[in-house]
């Protein structure tokens, strides 16, 4: 998954017929969940005090923002190739680096956006420090990155692979 400046979200076609299905269930099947949720709460009396009231209002809130963030990310969403296996970081991409060119620390990540982020692997943003400094790179050069506490360190490429899912 890349962004682009002109707010394009490509996508591979895995990860666009999975944030299509998760949209279609929320859209779907999950609304009617939640509504049933709700009314059998409500069929509890007064709203002011029920807990399982509000609990199920604010799970519709956060269902519903994520049905909106959903369509419009597959709105602007462009259904392109994986990136090219040629040793460049890129979004879609495995990434390991070594940190202050120790590579004994290496930490290796998903260069990618949370959307498309996998329980299997950490996951970084191209629009994060870490995402932002080692996008462009190839292996065996060194990416500079700022640390939250405002100083700048130091990581090495280790190896860059197209994500196989």
């Amino acid at each position: 998954m890349t962004q682009t400046s002109e707010n394009v979200t490509w996508l591979t076609q895995e990860a666009y017929n999975q944030l299509k299905a998760e949209l279609e269930y929320l859209s779907g099947p999950a609304r009617v969940e939640i509504a049933k949720k709700i009314e059998a709460a409500r069929e509890e009396g007064d709203l002011r005090e029920n807990g399982g009231y509000h609990a199920a209002k604010e799970e519709q809130g956060k269902q519903e923002l994520r049905v909106r963030q959903l369509t419009q990310l597959l709105e602007s969403a462009k259904v392109g190739e994986a990136p090219a296996d040629d040793g460049t970081v890129a979004p879609g991409m495995v990434v390991t680096v070594a940190f202050d060119g120790d590579e004994s620390d290496t930490e290796t990540f998903l260069l990618a956006s949370r959307e498309y982020a996998s329980s299997d692997i950490s996951t970084y943003s191209p629009q994060s420090p870490l995402g932002a400094g080692v996008n462009g790179k190839k292996v065996g050069e060194d990416a500079e990155y700022e640390l939250p506490n405002g100083k700048t360190a130091m990581v090495k490429i280790i190896e860059a692979k197209p994500y196989q899912g």
